[in-house]
């Protein structure tokens, strides 16, 4: 091999490794932002572990509709406590943590309320953080758009019971858009971290769309008004999420 072909191997042999040495922290940091449940089969999709999961976006991600500090907080100090207590109560009270949240929200009423308050807590938000995305603006299409139109005979008329709901809810709680055992999509209200998979909620069924109304998620940019947050939540939902939800229930 000649000198200069010989140096110029080593010189891209040695690049080469650097390159390696700088990618391979970023696709580590990629894979860790990808929550587990979102790798496997699409039915696991919807299962809500008692771990919190990371976010998909950036806490900036949602401005101007969700500042980057309510983000924060409410992610890492509010959401992050729902799970540290969830795990405590799970020990305390002989509950094995490879069941699924959804399991125990099923039977909450046979739970302490440290319980249920805390797996409604985790699971709430685990949902929310997915039904929003900084790609929002846009609207269900398909056989959810249809069955949306079927119920409330438009989108514009699912959102406004949906926004009364948010609105109208005293004090702490959330607002939801439900499918129930009967396949009918209703708009109902749950007070503090109650949801309804819970067998004590007055509107059972599966979840699709949630919006937290407790003052943490909104009172930073908003203060007192409510309204407002909740006409900005539509500007950043996930329909493709809520669409995946509705198809596989």
């Amino acid at each position: 091999m000649k000198s200069t072909t010989r140096r110029s191997f080593i010189g891209n042999s040695a690049k080469a490794g650097i390159a390696s040495l700088l990618i391979a922290p970023s696709l580590h940091s990629i894979a860790n932002t990808i929550p587990a449940e979102v790798t496997g089969p699409l039915s696991n999709r919807f299962k809500t572990g008692f771990d919190q999961q990371p976010l998909a976006y950036a806490y900036n991600a949602l401005e101007p509709y969700v500042d980057a500090q309510t983000m924060d907080i409410h992610y890492n100090k509010h959401a992050g406590t729902y799970s540290k207590n969830l795990k405590e109560a799970a020990l305390a009270e002989k509950v094995e943590t490879s069941k699924s949240v959804e399991d125990i929200l099923a039977s909450i009423s046979k739970y302490s309320s440290k319980m249920r308050n805390n797996a409604g807590g985790h699971f709430n938000h685990e949902l929310f953080w997915k039904c929003m995305t900084p790609n929002g603006a846009g609207a269900p299409k398909g056989k959810l758009l249809a069955a949306i139109e079927k119920q409330f005979t438009s989108l514009d008329g699912m959102k406004k019971e949906f926004s009364q709901a948010g609105k109208d809810r005293f004090g702490s709680g959330w607002a939801w858009l439900v499918l129930t055992g009967e396949n009918k999509l209703v708009v109902s209200s749950t007070p503090n971290q109650d949801n309804p998979l819970m067998d004590l909620a007055e509107v059972k069924g599966t979840p699709l769309l949630g919006l937290d109304v407790w003052e943490h998620a909104y009172y930073l940019k908003y203060q007192n008004r409510r309204p407002e947050y909740i006409e900005n939540f539509w500007k950043i939902v996930n329909w493709d999420y809520v669409a995946e939800r509705f198809s596989n229930k």
